[in-house]
């Protein structure tokens, strides 16, 4: 098969014997062929391939060829760390403990920390411990501090020189709990943590799982501007809406989810949560008067798990999951191989301040914001709703930035 398709992974064009060499072991015959057939398909030129023909072969020309080599081989090489080092904050918690597991097996990671306070349900230093014993070339540590200290007088080892911090922290909302009161409690622990970023690796990516991000975001990220640091290394988490979309389009559907690829909009949390099913080859399959349904099973998907636990627990491993998706892919984009991924992040895609849209992600961080692209009519009148929600959540945080700073 001569035919080529673009590779979504790294925007590079394959042939099917290419494509299927890489990713041997990694998905089934099956799965791979459904792979291929999201690919676009390259166009083939007329005048200017027989042009190209002609032309005296350079050092330009076999470039494209060489990387095609290398990815063909690339599964035959030993993978060794990457460069870079990330830490996760709350790493010996409920979604901690797993997304540090994850993130010790991302190979672009050579050193884990893993940080988290006394009260823990383990030592970080004892989760450290586990990690150190998987077979990946990754150092993990653990640190610890005592409740009622302060990060930045003890976290300069921990957080020096980091690429990537994950902030899987704070308390969960109780019974009784306003949301309000919840952004209280939580706006000063990320304070305390992002405080102590700035300090140590300003430079760094920092993904909060924080809830509620809603607010959170824009609290931290107008925190680090007022301390003339960029915001845009501020990202809300928002990828498990994502995950969820896909899986449950995949349920419908009989696709692999694998493929699916729903960009979910506007926040995270209740109706900001806004699932583009138009936008996906699967999702616009689906019958129009089942989407108000699935696109309110996105939104209440939390709510499900906790129930489900018998309100002993939240959705902790699918969210370890998400965060360690974004994670890599973050990680990816610092490594010059761009990914795109739905985030919540300082935008102006919209008219507010803050959004979650698609954001590609390469080095030095976000390198571009989507733009939000076509909508249905359906589509239309629930962004507005989305909005409408989003506005008074986020100047709840940038309120706190005003009265508050970052030491």
């Amino acid at each position: 098969m001569s035919e080529k398709r673009i590779d979504p992974e790294d925007g590079q064009a394959y042939t099917w014997d290419e494509l299927s060499e890489y990713y041997a072991g990694k998905y089934k015959k099956k799965a791979l062929a459904a792979y291929w057939e999201e690919c676009t398909v390259v166009k083939k030129k007329g005048k200017a391939k027989a042009k190209t023909k002609a032309e005296p072969k350079g050092k330009a020309k076999a470039e494209p060829k060489a990387k095609v080599k290398a990815k063909a081989k690339a599964k035959s090489k030993p993978r060794v760390a990457g460069p870079f080092k990330v830490c996760v904050c709350g790493g010996a918690g409920g979604i901690g403990q797993p997304l540090s597991m994850l993130m010790a097996t991302d190979p672009n990671v050579k050193e884990l920390c893993v940080f988290d306070l006394s009260v823990a349900m383990v030592p970080p230093a004892g989760v450290a411990a586990d990690l150190s014993h998987l077979e990946k070339p990754v150092k993990v540590t653990g640190y610890v501090m005592e409740v009622g200290k302060n990060p930045i007088d003890h976290l300069e080892e921990c957080l020096t020189g980091c690429d990537l911090v994950l902030i899987p922290a704070g308390m969960p909302r109780k019974p009784g709990m306003t949301r309000d009161d919840l952004f209280k409690v939580n706006a000063d622990i990320a304070k305390g943590l992002v405080e102590a970023c700035a300090k140590y690796c300003p430079n760094a990516m920092l993904a909060l799982i924080v809830n509620p991000v809603n607010s959170i975001v824009p609290a931290m990220a107008e925190l680090y501007k007022k301390k003339e640091l960029d915001p845009s290394k501020i990202v809300g988490v928002t990828t498990l809406d994502c995950v969820r979309a896909n899986k449950f389009v995949g349920e419908i559907t009989g696709k692999n989810p694998k493929f699916i690829n729903i960009p979910v909009i506007g926040g995270h949390a209740g109706i900001t949560i806004m699932p583009v099913f138009s936008q996906d080859k699967a999702g616009a399959s689906i019958d129009a008067d089942k989407i108000p349904d699935l696109d309110k099973k996105v939104q209440d998907a939390g709510t499900e798990v906790v129930n489900a636990k018998g309100g002993k627990g939240s959705a902790t491993l699918s969210m370890a999951y998400a965060g360690a998706r974004l994670g890599s892919s973050i990680l990816a984009g610092l490594a010059g191989r761009k990914r795109v991924e739905c985030a919540y992040v300082k935008s102006d895609v919209s008219d507010l301040p803050y959004f979650t849209s698609k954001v590609v992600f390469g080095p030095g961080g976000i390198n571009k914001i989507l733009p939000v692209g076509k909508l249905n009519e359906y589509e239309e009148k629930r962004l507005e709703e989305a909005k409408a929600q989003l506005k008074s959540e986020i100047e709840t945080g940038i309120k706190y930035a005003e009265s508050n700073n970052l030491a």
